[in-house]
């Protein structure tokens, strides 16, 4: 009996020993956990950035943007992630621009004409034939001329990092080639809702009609416009070519498109996370920039082979026609400012 007894015993004190055991181990792993979640930091969610522009998704602001957005996701090793919002997505450029002066939008890809309620400096881009091709363009915006005019955004709540493009403008319409100013005379164009467009084009004897940009293939689908101006990768990515039948090549406009983001939003990132961004504008710029050059390039064949009927006017004579508009609007741009950027093209 008694061996019995210990046997009973020893088994007994082993079990025990064995609870303990099980006891202290979950304890311990308990313990760890909760350390471990009580001192170690969870990963830093990442930052969202949105941007909006109106053009379409096959459009070079969008294959520039997603470019931006990729550059980004890759200098901040994923801690900033680029949402692209095509085809007025977020809205049109005035409601974009409004967004990021109340902190409800964090970028915007935008063209220049909403800009001028800011600051009328801006309309100078807008002055019809004021840059003779596109490298003096660039070379102009790129300058402290058009680093200046972004400056000027600050008060307004938004920070102008750079200037990416549309190109330049020409004029689309389904009644007949433009050769000379006359041919435009009463004819219904659509422009962009800016002062000095709607009065170049009247000058030039048309009957400027300003309208959203999303609004505009229906318009012209259903005659109740007859034309429209923009550059040819507009031209190409709307399929304007399905119903404008004429293409002329006046080049009358260049159309600078400025990337904006929100002040507040920006002062809240690190030094690092500024610089990833201004960094990834600018090299995406170059890209976005490239993308235009080939569009303009290969679109004439393409868009004649859509059936557009293409043709290159002499331009003297909308210069010409186009001289009240400096007249008018030199007072509201500085003088001395046209002068510096008319300098560039001489």
């Amino acid at each position: 009996m008694s061996k019995k007894l210990i046997a009973m015993l020893l088994c007994m004190i082993m079990a025990l020993s064995l609870v303990a055991g099980c006891g202290r181990g979950g304890s311990t792993a308990q313990t760890t956990t909760g350390t471990a979640a009580g001192s170690t930091a969870a990963p830093a969610e990442a930052i969202t950035i949105r941007i909006g522009h109106v053009l379409a998704p096959t459009h070079p602001y969008q294959l520039g943007l997603e470019e931006f957005a990729r550059l980004v996701n890759e200098k901040s090793n994923g801690s900033m992630k680029v949402e692209t919002f095509h085809s007025s997505q977020l809205g049109n450029e005035r409601d974009m621009v409004e967004g990021l002066q109340l902190g409800t939008l964090e970028m915007a890809l935008v063209s220049t004409a909403p800009l001028a309620s800011f600051t009328k400096d801006f309309l100078v881009f807008d002055l019809p034939f004021i840059f003779k091709d596109t490298a003096t363009a660039r070379t102009v915006v790129d300058s402290e001329i058009g680093q200046g005019m972004l400056d000027g955004l600050a008060e307004k709540g938004i920070k102008g990092l750079c200037y990416w493009e549309n190109g330049f403008r020409s004029v689309t319409n389904s009644k007949t080639p433009i050769n000379t100013p006359a041919d435009l005379k009463g004819m219904k164009i659509r422009t962009m809702e800016n002062p000095v467009h709607m009065d170049s084009f009247t000058a030039l004897g048309a009957d400027p009609t300003p309208m959203a940009f999303g609004e505009l293939f229906t318009a012209l689908q259903q005659k109740t416009i007859d034309g429209q101006e923009n550059p040819l990768p507009i031209i190409d990515t709307s399929k304007f070519y399905e119903v404008q039948t004429y293409l002329s090549m006046t080049e009358h406009f260049y159309a600078p498109a400025p990337i904006l983001i929100a002040q507040k939003f920006y002062d809240s990132l690190t030094d690092d996370q500024k610089k990833i961004i201004e960094d990834s504008a600018l090299e995406a710029r170059d890209f976005e920039r490239g993308l235009c050059d080939k569009s303009n390039a290969e679109l004439v064949s393409f868009l004649e082979g859509k059936g557009m009927k293409i043709n290159n006017p002499d331009k003297a004579p909308f210069i010409a026609a186009v001289q009240s508009v400096y007249e008018k609007y030199t007072g509201d741009i500085p003088a001395e400012l046209i002068e510096k950027v008319q300098a560039y093209s001489k």
